[in-house]
Order: C-alpha cells, then sequence, then structure tokens
C-alpha cells in the first residue's frame, strides 16, 4: 500500500530553463531527473531548492512559484513527494555536475516527447516541464 504524500519524504526538484531548453540529469537509475534534493529540517522550501540545485549542478538559481506537486514511485513500494519548482539562472557559469548523476543535457521543450537516449523523463517531471513552458 502506497504511502500518502504526507508521509512520505519531500524531494524538491528544479525545472531550470535556458533558451528554450530544460535541464535534465541522468541519475543512477538511468531515467531522467531534475536537479534538487531533500530540505533539512526546518529550511525554507525556495532556499533548499536553490542549495541542492547548486549542489547537483554547480548553478546559481532562483527558485520561483511550484509548478507540480505528487507522489513518485523510486522503487517498488517506496513513494517520493515530488514538489517541482520553476527555477531561473541567477548566472552566467556553466554546469558543474556532481558524482550524483552520469550525465547532464540542456534538451528543448520540442524535444521531450521523445526524449534522449532511450532513457525515460518520469511523467510528474514532464508535467512540471510543460507547465514552465506554459
Amino acid at each position: 500500500m502506497p504511502r500518502t504524500s504526507l508521509s512520505a519524504p519531500l524531494s524538491l526538484k528544479g525545472v531550470v530553463i535556458r533558451d528554450g531548453c530544460v535541464l535534465l540529469l541522468l541519475n543512477e537509475r538511468g531515467e531522467w531527473d531534475l536537479p534538487g534534493g531533500r530540505p533539512n529540517p526546518g529550511e525554507d522550501r525556495r532556499a533548499a531548492l536553490v542549495r541542492e540545485v547548486g549542489e547537483e549542478t554547480g548553478l546559481a538559481v532562483d527558485a520561483g512559484e511550484l509548478l507540480d506537486d505528487h507522489l513518485f514511485e523510486v522503487l517498488p513500494q517506496r513513494f517520493v513527494r515530488i514538489a517541482a519548482y520553476r527555477c531561473v539562472l541567477a548566472g552566467t557559469a556553466g554546469v558543474v555536475l556532481s558524482d550524483e548523476h552520469l550525465e547532464c543535457r540542456w534538451v528543448p521543450a520540442a524535444d521531450l516527447a521523445d526524449m534522449v537516449a532511450g532513457h525515460p523523463l518520469p511523467a510528474g517531471y514532464l508535467r512540471a516541464i510543460r507547465s514552465a513552458f506554459a
């Protein structure tokens, strides 16, 4: 039985857009991911997202509005609550990928449906990205 959204751990994700492209990171499960992570106890969500995006990508961002909130089954019967926010680049630096991900790509919005190199993009992430481009 899945855990409710209130009891599932929270992971904050950033939809980072540059020149009509969204930043996607390839994780160890072979799925495209959005940068982000878990907030520390008592940490403001947007501040935590800015910190996490910086740690995973080296990018400075400003976290904006909430785009999507959903439960994601990471592994069978293991759920995480995902809250995805629009992020605006606050600098001009390039991506410096952490060891948490295998690869990164700036993907044009038009190419999201076909996704890159056969790796899946979870439906909730796609919904948040489409919302950011709407």
